[in-house]
């Protein structure tokens, strides 16, 4: 092949049908110039948060009761003035002190409540699609075709996946049904299946058959791989070994994850065998392959479920506590687990923060980074486990999309609109309120789609550079 036939998305070839994406590099440019693809990516957190750690101005706020139904609790106001302010970050948040300048926290954002079916259920499965309540005919969901399906018809045509959906629920009880576990949908009650298992997920990505399950994929490409190493500039030999030592370090991880499970299964458990393992070694893997895939251009368009909502078989928190533990029950008693679910959401936050540094340190065509290149948002469908709240969501955009978002901010809608923000109420949001879809809607034409309204959005948020 000729040096002008390379593009970002050049494969090697092994032995064994394993195939390995390369990220772009200058001397494989096809051109005197290469455009950079568009990224969009999510990063959910099932049950919602602590938030007198996680929202400023509720540092002081009562400890919500659960109730199934219904609650009341008292208002608490923030200190903040209205509009957009410098970004603060809240105990919850302090991962992201090293990016502080590349993230930026929306506060004020509702969905609506559909009565009539799980809060739970609905909260996850309809995250990214946001339809109007009684919107949905022939579904109990208020559930349609998610943001990352119809942005991924824009900027995804021309890689080998149009969308790739990750899931670090890895237990197989099924105690709930699909739409506790799936945020990514191609349409009403049509899931897209996510990846699961890490060995799989990096089959998937790298198309190892059979013959090559039990081989290294660099090894089986690293002689094309020398040859085509000597044609690169120091710089581009630089960025070639740091790829490939990542995609080492994750065969690495993956060994180690299939020893663990070997050994698990040989023991008596108490709790499902995944339950035992390592929840960040597990979180940081998955994460490692969302990266390279978006790195190399397999996709550009991805989502990352970090958990499951109201699923009470435990996980090992490693960091965190000796036993494995449920998410989900520890929520629905705050005033007894508290500090452990403030843990929690620091432990979520800090994977969050793992995978966004990982993407600054890649350098891309335009001089700016992965991470500056891509619209990656953090969110959970819940306002607050214990209480069931859909309003006040809360919700970190990371990146800027190229440069278009702002970054470093603290956006608090509820005070640009004049409300005042909820730790109580019912399901429903404060009529008036912000719409979740205004963020999906902003997001959609800041890449490139033409479109007046996404679900049950009101209009385009004031997050874009002028």
């Amino acid at each position: 092949l000729s040096m002008k036939s390379f593009s970002r998305r050049t494969f090697l070839s092994g032995i064994g049908g394993s195939i390995l994406a390369l990220p772009w590099m200058e001397s494989l440019a096809a051109g005197p110039s290469q455009s950079v693809a568009q990224r969009l990516a999510f990063y959910y957190v099932p049950i919602g948060v602590v938030r007198r750690t996680f929202f400023p101005g509720e540092e002081n706020g009562i400890t919500p009761l659960f109730n199934r139904d219904n609650f009341t609790a008292d208002e608490t106001k923030t200190n903040l003035t209205k509009g957009e302010h410098p970004l603060e970050l809240t105990a919850t948040m302090k991962p992201l002190e090293r990016l502080k300048e590349k993230v930026s926290l929306i506060t004020g954002l509702d969905r609506t409540f559909q009565p009539g079916t799980d809060v739970h259920a609905q909260c996850a499965s309809c995250f990214l699609s946001s339809a109007s309540p009684f919107s949905v005919k022939h579904s109990p969901y208020p559930q349609a075709r998610t943001l990352d399906h119809v942005v991924a018809e824009k900027i995804g045509g021309r890689t080998p996946f149009k969308t790739l959906e990750f899931s670090c629920n890895s237990h197989k009880d099924n105690k709930e049904s699909i739409q506790f576990d799936n945020i990514s949908w191609y349409g009403t009650e049509y899931v897209a299946p996510s990846m699961r298992d890490p060995l799989l997920a990096y089959r998937r990505l790298f198309k190892s058959d059979e013959r090559s399950a039990y081989r290294n994929i660099t090894d089986l490409v690293l002689e094309d791989a020398r040859s085509l190493k000597r044609d690169l500039g120091r710089e581009d030999q630089d960025k070639f070994a740091e790829y490939f030592d990542s995609i080492r370090t994750i065969e690495r991880q993956l060994t180690r994850l299939e020893g663990l499970k070997d050994e698990l299964s040989k023991v008596d458990l108490d709790v499902p065998m995944d339950g035992k393992l390592p929840r960040g070694e597990y979180i940081r893997l998955m994460g490692d392959l969302m990266v390279v895939a978006l790195q190399s251009g397999l996709t550009n368009v991805a989502t990352f479920m970090v958990g499951p909502e109201r699923w009470d078989t435990p996980y090992l928190f490693e960091s965190l506590f000796d036993k494995p533990r449920s998410h989900h029950q520890m929520s629905h008693n705050q005033k007894k687990f508290i500090e452990d679910l403030i843990k929690v959401d620091h432990f979520h936050m800090e994977q969050f923060a793992y995978l966004l540094e990982k993407m600054d340190g890649i350098q891309e065509a335009n001089g700016k980074t992965l991470l500056d290149n891509t619209l990656f948002t953090y969110g959970s469908g819940l306002g607050d486990g214990a209480t069931h709240q859909y309003s006040a969501l809360p919700i970190v955009t990371a990146g800027s999309g190229g440069g278009k978002f702002k970054t470093g901010r603290h956006f608090n809608l509820s005070e640009q609109s004049g409300l005042t923000p909820k730790v109580g109420g019912k399901y429903v949001a404060p009529e008036g309120g912000v719409p979740l879809a205004n963020l999906w809607l902003t997001q959609a034409r800041a890449l490139g789609l033409k479109m007046d309204r996404f679900a049950d959005s009101t209009g385009e948020l004031g997050l874009l550079r002028a």
